[in-house]
């Protein structure tokens, strides 16, 4: 009979680059620089790891041969014969990665083990990712062809079923990025560093109608890292480690785009992953007993779609229990995406789901780097993830806590 993860896999140490156009540095100086950061945090050296977990979507962009093993990250670091396991699962590669070297933990393979995520979007050669070829050229379907426009869709489709005018969802849009920005411009690691009104993203110029240059996150170049082990071993490298609560990994069948009675306004995957980690962690209320969430806002109305879907506020009352009630912000009833989120702090997308975990990890140690972004009396946290667009995704929720 399967048992549940809860409290037997710790986390020691974590590490995170600064996010942004990182002109200046390799993919190979990224993943140094976070792992470095993370062998300090857990007192521990590179030796010391039994098996190592590389998560990256496009690093086969950027390496030469255009193929990318795990020998990008033993090359990188010189490791020694140590197994390195690549991983992929689109947006959701980093909590994918995560998993994995939890699983291998708990199973007694290996006592030590370090996970990796990493992206050098910005030499990717274009100004995005990559668009989905569809086959066919049509004006609505096409759409479908890229991030913005099918989130776009989405919320056409959201103003449209919860009675919002097209000034009221964009101004609670804005909102979000408002939120977004504030604590992007307080997190010294993150990409976005600069406020912004209201107004400013309302007018800002479009990408595809209703989401605006302010609405999307930028193209990313960052890496993130952490050092687990069993929970019994913890105590020998520190006192203050979080432990893993639970994991919930779900893939959409995907024809959600081609079923008539599919309104983007929700999305199951996301759901799926979040009902299966509550059960696991025995969070029955996730708004009262998670202290803070970093969730996949890769544009506005993403973040706006998944607090539902993550059961963090009521369907189609978002508006009403998140934004007049300014609730996501760190002093709010439930704080989302404190660091900046997808949208300020950056999408580098291999290492997002490692970097939501960072931010966690450190509000609950009390070691969050500008005070005014400290949460009080953090517990449990939920990071999650969703690779793909709406009616496609891969998702992942993952909750840690204090032991």
């Amino acid at each position: 009979m399967a048992e549940p993860i809860k409290d037997k896999v710790a986390i020691v140490g974590m590490g995170c680059t600064k996010f942004g156009e990182r002109w200046d540095t390799d993919i190979t100086d990224m993943i140094a620089e976070a792992v470095d950061e993370a062998l300090k945090d857990a007192g521990v050296e590179l030796k010391d790891m039994e098996a190592i977990w590389l998560g990256t979507q496009w690093g086969s962009q950027v390496v030469e041969g255009g193929v990318v093993t795990g020998t990008l990250l033993s090359s990188t670091l010189q490791t020694q014969y140590v197994p390195v396991t690549r991983v992929e699962n689109a947006c959701g590669t980093g909590a994918e990665s995560l998993r994995g070297a939890t699983f291998a933990l708990a199973a007694k393979a290996y006592d030590l083990v370090l996970v990796v995520g990493v992206e050098k979007c910005k030499d990717m050669g274009f100004g995005g990712l990559p668009s989905v070829w569809i086959g066919r050229w049509e004006p609505v379907y096409g759409a479908f062809g890229s991030g913005p426009g099918r989130y776009a869709m989405a919320a056409t489709a959201y103003f449209s079923k919860y009675g919002l005018s097209n000034e009221e969802g964009k101004r609670v849009l804005a909102e979000i990025s408002v939120k977004s920005h504030y604590y992007g411009a307080r997190n010294p690691k993150a990409h976005l560093r600069r406020e912004v009104t209201v107004e400013q993203v309302m007018n800002a110029p479009m990408i595809a109608w209703p989401l605006g240059l302010f609405d999307c996150c930028g193209v990313t170049d960052g890496a993130s890292a952490a050092v687990l082990c069993r929970t019994e071993d913890a105590r020998r490298f520190r006192d203050d480690y979080i432990t893993i609560k639970a994991f919930g990994m779900a893939a959409s069948p995907g024809w959600g785009k081609e079923r008539e009675d599919f309104d983007f306004t929700y999305w199951d995957a996301t759901q799926a992953a979040a009902r299966a980690a509550y059960a696991e962690a025995g969070i029955k209320e996730p708004r009262k007993e998670l202290d803070v969430v970093e969730l996949h806002d890769c544009f506005t109305i993403a973040e706006l779609i998944a607090s539902e879907s993550l059961f963090l506020c009521d369907e189609g009352k978002f508006k009403e229990q998140m934004t007049d009630r300014r609730a996501y912000y760190h002093d709010g009833e439930m704080p989302v995406n404190t660091s900046g989120g997808l949208k300020s702090f950056g999408h580098p997308i291999g290492a997002s789901g490692c970097r939501e975990v960072y931010e966690i990890y450190k509000q609950i140690q009390k070691k969050v780097e500008e005070p005014s972004r400290q949460i009080a009396n953090v517990q449990m946290g939920l990071a999650h993830n969703q690779g793909g667009h709406p009616g496609k995704f891969v998702c992942g929720a993952t909750v840690v806590g204090t032991p």
